[in-house]
């Protein structure tokens, strides 16, 4: 998630955005998304989300990554920055990302 996620920065920042309504893009491969993922997300393996990216921001929301342990998430949250979208978060693990939802 980031450099200092394990200390629990950042979690606020996704579980505000899950507040507002935020989506949850999956980007792993379809082989792991099919083995478990979050409530409601939406699958776009990592390989596809250059060419997702004004299909994404026309979502008008928060819009939170998730994968296996937040490397892919990660890059997808450049991509879309570099696309000019503001409200995107890396939510890291999509297990660890499960457990914010629980919390709220």
């Amino acid at each position: 998630m980031g450099l200092f996620s394990f200390l629990g920065f950042g979690q606020s920042a996704i579980k505000n955005a899950l507040r507002k309504g935020a989506v949850v893009i999956d980007v792993r491969t379809a082989h792991e998304f099919d083995q478990g993922h979050v409530r409601e997300a939406i699958h776009i393996p990592l390989d596809r989300i250059s060419a997702n990216v004004e299909r994404i921001k026309q979502m008008n929301c928060p819009v939170i990554f998730c994968c296996t342990s937040g490397a892919r998430s990660g890059k997808a949250v450049r991509i879309l920055k570099a696309g000019g979208m503001k409200e995107v978060y890396n939510g890291g693990s999509w297990e660890k990302l499960i457990l914010l939802q629980k919390d709220l």
